[in-house]
């Protein structure tokens, strides 16, 4: 449970980064999704426009072209450079230029598939998670959205630090089948790998076994809860850990033999931007090792949402995007019990080519 101090902060950390990635000028924007919390998520959405000095006004009943003005809870003019909406009136209006998904917890989701919100999740521009509605965080953005803004990096923060002192009480039996991973990845001995997103640390020991003491384990992460919680596991592999973006790492052209990254493709604003850096800091013929110890229908189902051909890790997008990235996709098992991804480094550095966040 979150102190109300930390859950007002965390609405309006959350809150400036939502305004951020609203486009610049004039805007309707659709807060859709189950039970109460769209119209909740729309008038804090107006209100931090508004003492932003961005004019909006909060629609009822009205379609975003402003034909008929019905009833706004301020005067509707051309100067509003935002109208916001939320789906207990105007979801069927089809011209909105972003739609933001408010995602309630799985109870409520549930109970609701069968109604007019089925699919109203894939459709968004945005989806906010309002599982626990003192903590929301912004979890998808799709392209050319994402790129504005510092959202990511909060948002992320956001997410994990909160979970960073459970996450293996919850997770802990997934252990196996991360050595399984790394033993199967065929990860060189002496060689230097990096754990990208590393988490708890839960691949490090087994990084290490596959490099052997010759080599070099290298953990980063974006969240310093979660390094914390990594402390452990990093003395016990002899690995060091680094707080640092995936999209930007503090490494030289070509230095690392293989990445490990588990659970980290779904978390990047950008797929090929971020498949791009990993690629920079491999060298030629080195293994990029994409794991989750789950898969992708597994892992969709526990979310309480449809799984899409269009996700970064399904095989057509995945293949596309590490082939344009300088990869070569060798491996590629999507089962119920674990996601398990191979691609090997091609000659030559690749830049990023810009992409979308999931």
């Amino acid at each position: 449970m979150q102190t109300v101090n930390a859950s007002r902060q965390r609405w309006d950390e959350m809150l400036r980064s939502l305004a951020g990635l609203l486009p610049a000028g004039p805007a309707s924007v659709l807060v859709d999704g189950p039970g109460e919390q769209p119209a909740v998520l729309a008038i804090r959405l107006a209100a931090v426009l508004n003492a932003s000095g961005r004019a909006c006004v909060r629609l009822h009943g009205v379609e975003p072209d402003g034909a008929d003005s019905g009833d706004t809870e301020e005067p509707l003019s051309a100067a509003a450079a935002v109208r916001v909406a939320d789906s207990s009136c105007c979801r069927e209006v089809l011209s909105w230029d972003v739609v933001i998904w408010a995602r309630a917890a799985p109870a409520v989701h549930g109970a609701r598939n069968g109604d007019s919100h089925a699919g109203g999740e894939e459709r968004a521009d945005i989806v906010i998670d309002l599982h626990d509605p003192d903590w929301p965080v912004i979890r998808r953005v799709a392209a050319p959205l994402a790129a504005r803004g510092p959202w990511y990096l909060t948002e992320t923060r956001a997410f994990f630090a909160c979970r960073a002192a459970t996450w293996d009480t919850k997770f802990g039996d997934d252990l196996p089948s991360y050595a399984a991973a790394v033993a199967e990845a065929g990860i060189r001995a002496g060689g230097m790998v990096i754990d990208v997103g590393c988490g708890t640390g839960r691949a490090l020991p087994p990084l290490r076994q596959a490099v052997g003491p010759a080599g070099a384990v290298i953990a980063v992460d974006l969240t310093p809860e979660m390094l914390g919680q990594a402390h452990p596991a990093s003395l016990e592999a002899s690995a060091a850990l680094v707080l640092a973006d995936a999209r930007s790492l503090p490494f030289a052209d070509s230095s690392a033999d293989a990445i490990f990254a588990a659970g980290l493709i779904n978390h990047l604003p950008d797929t090929e931007a971020g498949l791009s850096e990993l690629a920079r800091v491999t060298r030629p013929g080195g293994l990029l090792v994409l794991f989750h110890p789950s898969g992708r229908a597994a892992l969709a189902a526990r979310h309480g949402r449809p799984l899409s051909p269009d996700e970064p890790l399904a095989a057509g997008p995945l293949r596309r995007s590490t082939q344009t990235t300088g990869w070569r996709l060798n491996a590629y098992d999507d089962a119920m019990d674990r996601f398990f991804a191979v691609a090997v480094r091609a000659g030559g550095l690749s830049r990023p080519q810009g992409g979308r966040r999931d």
